[in-house]
């Protein structure tokens, strides 16, 4: 890295959504963050952070998880420290699951869903999954690597109807444009 660009060191990604109405079973949305070795940066990843799990470094932390959308302001919020991950990952790619139990949704029916990418206080990315309504998954973000820059993000909201594991497994395939 060069002393002007040090590029991207580390983000907050926050998801917020409205609860349920009252009788119906709670929607539950988990932010996923998967890592790209330099050397397959396409492939399957290296690990994912979810709801039930840690990046083993420490790098990547869920910092608040929510079952049901009751939360006060940002319901999941999931820190990435890029400056300190590891030089054999080249990529990380960040989405958004719905889960499918007890009942199976799409973004149509998740009542105000949005999200905010921020590095301290400058926003970087923002959305209401407006462009994938029919879409169990999403991915949000994907930060690479470049030995010379940095980290740099590469933003734009992609749907995928999936379930949780299969969207987990091919969330850093090549994106569409």
């Amino acid at each position: 890295m060069n002393g002007l660009n040090k590029g991207i060191r580390k983000v907050e990604m926050a998801l917020k959504w409205d609860p349920s109405p009252a009788g119906e079973p709670p929607t539950d949305l988990d932010i996923v963050a998967g890592t790209y070795l330099a050397d397959d940066p396409r492939g399957e990843p290296a690990y994912v952070v979810h709801f039930d799990s840690r990046s083993p470094d420490g790098t990547i932390t869920l910092n608040r998880d929510s079952t049901d959308g009751k939360g006060f302001g940002w319901d999941e919020v999931m820190t990435i420290e890029l400056d300190r991950l590891d030089a054999r990952y080249a990529r990380v790619v960040v989405g958004v699951v719905i889960q499918q139990r007890p009942a199976e949704r799409t973004f149509v029916s998740v009542i105000n869903p949005a999200f905010r990418i921020r590095e301290g206080y400058n926003v970087l990315a923002e959305d209401d999954f407006g462009g994938v309504l029919g879409a169990t998954a999403a991915t949000v973000a994907e930060f690479v690597r470049d030995p010379a820059d940095g980290w740099s993000l590469h933003d734009g909201v992609q749907g995928y109807e999936d379930d949780p594991a299969t969207f987990t497994r091919i969330m850093g395939r090549l994106r569409r444009s």
